[in-house]
């Protein structure tokens, strides 16, 4: 008899702790649970707005990555501009044994002697360069001419060289527009060889560069907007203008190279930094946008039973489990889709 009495209390107490779990949790069929022990300690409304997935990141505000500039010459050096000076098309960079070596404007390094007969995208760059110093009397066009030669004995006897018709791909230096002189690396008394570099050159107009890692490789979309936090707590927008994968030298010998996104962004208002310059400011990225969806905290969601996530509706004095699609997160909420929910409904979270 005592047996029996015992086997029925365990019997009772099973059924009641599984209606105890059954009126705290709602019923999956989305029928409400009755009494006001099924309510969850807190809740949240359902809200419709714009998600954004975005990523605040350390940059660098400075005149984006240097360049250096090494001399296709041998001998002493004479002279160097100064580092923080800009020099424009035409002008001297640095002498080598009293000879000019100037910048021009271009994308494409100078790699051969140009001379009556040579042919060729560098050739037309170059007459372009000579023709917007002011010389004349020959056809901008891919074609070296003798009178190409002839304007370019004028340009050399400007510039006090010996007046030879020809370039030597050693006195020029192009670069995409005037440049800013990041540093000297040689001083002037020096003496270089060919491949010696002398001058670190930067652009003229400011721009923040970040490192990434590979992992947020997805926040580097070039010609993408990101805003910026200055050190004065100034806010202002840029665009992405560059994406280069760059690989990072070992720290030492036990270490391995690490890969990383280098990222250069350009100021929509260059004004807005003011005279700052190598400081430090705050990107935040922006990878994906999701418009007009629905959302609620990420802590609303539920993981079913039978797979997937579900939020629990309070309505009135009850509530009810519903199953939902997810999308983004993105700031402690998270996008939610189902056909049983609203703008405005009310979903239970944790306290």
């Amino acid at each position: 008899m005592r047996r029996r009495l015992l086997t029925a209390g365990v019997v009772l107490a099973v059924a009641g702790v599984a209606a105890a779990s059954a009126a705290a949790l709602g019923t999956r069929d989305g029928e409400p649970s009755e009494g006001k022990s099924a309510l969850p300690p807190a809740t949240a409304e359902v809200v419709r707005q714009t998600l954004r997935d975005t990523q605040d990141e350390t940059g660098t505000l400075g005149h984006g990555d240097d360049v250096n500039v090494a001399s296709g010459l041998a001998g002493t050096l004479t002279s160097l501009a100064k580092s923080g000076s800009t020099v424009g098309r035409g002008e001297t960079l640095y002498r080598v044994d009293d000879d000019p070596v100037v910048l021009l404007y271009g994308g494409l390094p100078a790699y051969r002697v140009l001379s009556s007969g040579s042919s060729g995208r560098d050739v037309l760059q170059f007459e372009k360069n000579l023709w917007a110093l002011g010389y004349r009397g020959f056809t901008v066009d891919k074609e070296y001419t003798y009178a190409t030669a002839a304007a370019v004995e004028e340009w050399q006897d400007d510039l006090g060289v010996t007046e030879t018709g020809t370039l030597d791909p050693a006195r020029v230096h192009y670069a995409d527009g005037a440049s800013r002189v990041h540093s000297r690396i040689a001083d002037k008394g020096d003496a270089v060889q060919p491949g010696t570099d002398v001058l670190a050159l930067t652009g003229q107009e400011r721009a923040v560069t970040v490192s990434l890692s590979v992992d947020d490789q997805r926040l580097a979309k070039k010609g993408a907007k990101v805003a910026l936090t200055l050190p004065d707590d100034k806010t202002t927008t840029g665009k992405i203008t560059e994406v280069e994968t760059v690989v990072a030298a070992a720290e030492d010998d036990r270490s391995d190279p690490e890969t990383e996104i280098e990222v250069t962004i350009a100021l929509d208002e260059p004004k807005d930094a003011g005279s700052l310059n190598e400081a430090s400011v705050t990107v935040s990225f922006t990878s994906e946008t999701r418009k007009d969806v629905l959302a609620v905290p990420v802590a609303a969601l539920l993981s079913l039973a039978e797979g997937g996530y579900g939020v629990e509706v309070v309505e009135g004095g009850a509530s009810r489990i519903i199953a939902v699609e997810t999308g983004m997160f993105a700031g402690g909420l998270v996008e939610v889709s189902s056909a049983d929910l609203a703008e405005g409904d009310v979903v239970g979270v944790p306290e």
